[in-house]
């Protein structure tokens, strides 16, 4: 065989195995992970990241929860408050639903009747509450992760949030850290 033959075929594995490397880091770079950044407070949206959240650790899949913004109100222990807060905090407190049976829904509210129906419907079809999902939630392993700088914003402290087996506070470079890694990342 000719020496630029010979030189020819050198570079073209040379090139494959180059590939092969790329593939490989490829197919690694992502785990079988879901990342949801959740940020409205309407108990339909925090339903249906729930829901979703249940049956992707059902299927084995990790899952991380980022609850910022609005969506803290459901983290709210109703039986727990803090101390020492400044008047804005309290008012944030006072203005914004303290726990998951005191959300809003999205749309038709109906004056505090819709979440009254969509409970009625979901127990009578035998539907998971918000608190037994969350319930559900902490035995499958899904973490949680409060968004610290919405805690701080709207006046929570740790010690008024839920009591529950996975629940993390840190920042919004911790969720994009996650997410990064996720094969699925959705935002509600």
């Amino acid at each position: 065989m000719p020496q630029e033959i010979h030189d020819q075929l050198k570079q073209i594995q040379e090139q494959i195995e180059a590939l092969k490397g790329r593939i490989t880091l490829l197919e690694n770079s992502r785990k079988d992970q879901l990342s949801i950044a959740i940020v409205s407070g309407d108990m339909d949206k925090i339903l249906a990241a729930m829901v979703i959240s249940l049956a992707a650790a059902a299927m084995d899949t990790k899952v991380r929860l980022f609850f910022s913004f609005w969506a803290l109100s459901a983290l709210r222990d109703k039986k727990k408050k803090a101390k020492s807060k400044d008047f804005i905090s309290k008012m944030f407190g006072m203005m914004l639903p303290r726990g998951k049976g005191k959300l809003k829904l999205s749309k038709m509210n109906m004056m505090g009747m819709g979440p009254l129906m969509i409970n009625y419907l979901m127990k009578k079809q035998g539907v998971l509450s918000l608190d037994q999902m969350f319930k559900e939630a902490g035995e499958l392993g899904i973490e949680i992760t409060v968004c610290e700088m919405s805690m701080n914003l709207m006046g929570f402290k740790k010690e008024e949030m839920i009591d529950y087996p996975n629940l993390r506070f840190a920042g919004a470079a911790t969720f994009v850290s996650d997410a990064n890694e996720s094969s699925i990342q959705l935002f509600v």
